[in-house]
């Protein structure tokens, strides 16, 4: 996917474990970093396990420019119960008769096909109550928590693709495809209510964030302290991670332009470029007259 660099600054790619927060791993790989400069791009639910994208050094200035879409989850979604987590940590809120066993078994039971496509395309999807949204000022969970009765407002999701992975009793193992802010905790409670049932996301596995992978993630065990800055993990280059955009090689001369903060000579297409420098990226730019890349993002001399 990308090459990797031996040093105190680039991406990593972590298989967090159930049980733990995204929050645990930032504090884990801080220490192994030997930084606080760590930030993700995107959480995962305590419950869940798989992919987490973080920076290291420098890089967490690259946070918004990486592509975060498609996501990639396997999920079981178990039928008669619905939860006020929408998952299995919650407490019973609703119960239901499960779908027969045949409708769950076979990927193309006309039933599961109809509702599952209309849970496909761009839709708007009511969050979990116990969520991070903001509500006047808070978040949904913590408000959830104290007892708060919550309806969040809906919001626009994009879900590619649902593929049926398999059936166990009340569980459906399915595999989806969305784009960012999708819950696949609400998934599994629409789909419940979509088959004339209950259910909620009794597992969940972030597979893929964009270009990233979790095959390509360490163990949470690989990261004991020191082990990023004494080069025992190497970090990846944030060239194979970046959104789709101009990709500008800089010679020396363009580099001393570049630490004098003067615009560069463009010699590629496109609104923005990340500008590369002996294989890394210094800088992220925007088009300006006259062929320019006005830096806007200045990696070089940025300290770890």
């Amino acid at each position: 996917m990308c090459s990797c660099m031996v040093v105190n600054s680039g991406f990593l790619l972590v298989d967090k474990p159930a049980g733990i927060t995204s929050h645990d791993v930032v504090a884990v790989v801080r220490r192994a970093a030997r930084t606080k400069r760590v930030g993700h791009a995107g959480t995962l639910d305590p419950f869940a396990t798989g992919l987490l994208v973080l920076a290291v050094g420098p890089c967490t200035r690259l946070l918004p420019y990486i592509a975060g879409e498609p996501k990639l989850y396997e999920a079981t979604i178990r039928f008669g119960e619905e939860m006020n987590t929408d998952d299995a940590t919650g407490v019973v809120t609703r119960t239901a008769s499960c779908p027969q066993g045949a409708m769950l078994a076979n990927a193309r039971h006309p039933e599961l096909v109809a509702a599952l496509a209309a849970l496909t395309g761009t839709m708007q999807q009511v969050p979990p109550a116990f969520s991070a949204k903001h509500v006047n000022g808070q978040r949904a969970y913590h408000m959830a928590r104290k007892g708060a009765d919550l309806v969040l407002p809906p919001s626009t999701i994009r879900v590619m693709d649902w593929e049926w992975l398999g059936a166990d009793g009340a569980d459906l193992q399915v595999r989806v495809t969305c784009g960012a802010g999708t819950y696949i905790r609400a998934l599994a409670r629409d789909l419940g209510r979509g088959l004339d049932s209950a259910a909620h996301c009794h597992a969940l596995r972030r597979v893929a964030s964009g270009p990233a992978h979790v095959a390509d993630a360490v163990p949470m065990s690989a990261l004991t302290p020191g082990a990023i800055a004494e080069g025992l993990i190497a970090l990846h280059n944030p060239l194979g991670l970046l959104e789709e955009m101009a990709r500008e090689v800089l010679d020396e001369e363009a580099v001393q332009q570049l630490r004098h903060g003067r615009a560069i000579t463009a010699s590629q297409r496109g609104a923005r470029a990340a500008l590369v420098w002996q294989g890394n990226v210094v800088a992220m730019a925007q088009r300006i007259a006259g062929d320019r890349w006005q830096p806007k993002v200045v990696l070089l001399g940025d300290a770890a």
